[in-house]
């Protein structure tokens, strides 16, 4: 199975200049986690991604106004993949870096797509998809948070 039959088709996306609000009220009205930052709407070449969490963490957490431009909340050079590729790089891309979600563009890095979990679910077998969503979730050097237990 190739990208292209599982991917959503004509993501909706944002700009570099455009405030975290705005991006997060995209999310909200469409119903998704993250969106692909672009150039420009008329050319929808590339720039990075931006998801929920980032804004969440990266600036509300600071205490950044909602003005605040997407550029400082997002991931510049995001991992992609191409409509082309089979569900097994794709997979192996989200397992790799730790991703839940891809770009994908074309051959000249205009997006086109976008590959979530979720439609990895829908589509491939139990076994891939176990083994992806273990791979995803490993913590890859990352600290948990260390919890205090409080006494009454």
């Amino acid at each position: 199975m190739l990208v292209r039959e599982i991917m959503s088709t004509q993501p909706i996306c944002c700009l570099a200049t455009d405030s975290i609000q705005r991006a997060a009220n995209l999310m909200r009205e469409h119903r998704v986690g993250a969106l692909p930052v672009v150039e420009s709407q008329n050319h929808r070449r590339l720039l990075g991604i931006v998801t929920d969490r980032d804004i969440c963490v990266r600036l509300i957490a600071e205490g950044a106004p909602a003005a605040t431009p997407v550029s400082r909340a997002m991931t510049p050079n995001p991992i992609t993949c191409n409509s082309n590729d089979t569900l097994a790089v794709c997979e192996s891309l989200m397992q790799t870096h730790a991703v839940r979600r891809l770009p994908v563009v074309n051959d000249i890095g205009i997006c086109i797509g976008m590959v979530a979990q979720a439609d990895i679910v829908l589509h491939d077998t139990p076994q891939n998809v176990q083994r992806m969503l273990r791979e995803i979730s490993k913590p890859n050097g990352r600290t948990e948070p260390q919890r205090t237990i409080l006494s009454a």
